[in-house]
C-alpha cells in the first residue's frame, strides 16, 4: 500500500466540463483518510497477471506518471476519449495530475497491458471521498471506477470481454468491497453498453460535479461469475 500523504495540493487545471476522470478537490490542503478497501501499490508495481482468453497474458500495474505518460498523453487526446474530459492538458499538467492521484489514499490509477502492449487504463476510488459521494448514498463497501480503453488490443480479440471481468477481479480483490459505483456520462452509450455487458444494474440519472451521468452497480453476488472467472484466469 502506499504511505498517504499529509498534504495534497491538486495542480490547476484548464476550467471546463468534469469528464470521467474526475477528481476531488483538496479539503484545507490535507489528503482524506482512506479506509484502505482499495489495492494500490508503488508506481509500476505489477500486481496481477492474467491468461488473456485465446493467448497472450494481461498485467495490471499502478499507473507511473512519468514511465506512463506517453501512453496517457497519447490516449486523453484521442477524439474517442473525450468523455474522459482530460484533452486540453498539456503533458506537464497530465502528468501532475497523475502524480496527484497517486498521492492520495483514496483515489488510484493502473495500467492494464496484453503482452507488453498498454489497452486499458484504470481509477479506483472511494465514493466518500469523490465527487461521486454527493450524489447518492454511499456505502461503507462501495467501490468506485473509471475505466478507458485506450488501444484494441490484438487483431480479433474481444478487449473488453477480457479486460473487463480482469478490472472487475481486481476491483473486489478485498473483501470489504461489496458493490462497485461507476458514473459514466449520461451521452457516453458506449460506456452504457460496457458496463451492461459486466451485470452492472443502472440506476439514476445524477449531477457529478458539472457533468450528467448515469449511475450503474454491481454487487459481489451479481458478479460472482465474473470473479469465478477472474479467479481461474490469474497466472502465479
Amino acid at each position: 500500500m502506499t504511505t498517504p500523504a499529509t498534504t495534497t495540493t491538486r495542480p490547476e487545471m484548464p476550467t471546463g466540463p468534469a469528464g470521467e476522470a474526475d477528481l476531488p478537490a483538496p479539503v484545507a490542503g490535507v489528503a482524506p483518510a482512506g479506509s484502505g478497501r482499495l489495492r494500490t501499490g508503488a508506481p509500476g508495481e505489477l500486481l496481477l497477471t492474467h491468461d488473456a482468453p485465446g493467448g497472450g497474458r494481461l498485467t495490471l500495474r499502478v499507473l507511473d506518471p512519468d514511465a506512463d505518460l506517453d501512453v496517457l498523453h497519447d490516449w486523453v487526446t484521442q477524439p474517442r476519449a473525450r468523455f474522459w474530459g482530460l484533452a486540453e492538458l498539456s503533458r506537464a499538467e497530465l502528468r501532475d495530475l497523475y502524480a496527484y492521484v497517486g498521492s492520495l489514499p483514496t483515489h488510484h490509477a493502473f495500467l492494464v497491458r496484453w503482452d507488453e502492449t498498454p489497452v486499458a487504463l484504470l481509477q479506483t476510488y472511494e465514493p466518500e471521498h469523490d465527487p461521486v459521494g454527493e450524489a447518492y448514498p454511499a456505502r461503507p463497501g462501495d467501490a468506485g471506477a473509471h475505466f478507458l480503453l485506450g488501444a484494441r488490443g490484438p487483431r480479433g480479440a474481444d478487449l473488453w470481454g477480457a479486460v473487463g471481468p480482469l478490472l472487475v477481479g481486481f476491483c473486489f480483490a478485498d473483501p470489504r468491497v461489496d458493490r462497485l459505483v461507476v458514473e459514466p456520462d449520461a451521452a457516453n452509450e458506449r460506456a452504457h453498453a460496457r458496463i451492461r455487458a459486466l451485470g452492472f444494474e443502472v440506476a439514476d440519472r445524477v449531477r457529478v460535479g458539472e457533468k450528467d451521468a448515469v449511475l450503474a452497480f454491481l454487487t459481489r453476488e451479481r458478479a460472482r461469475d465474473l470473479l469465478d472467472a477472474a479467479a481461474a484466469a490469474v497466472r502465479d
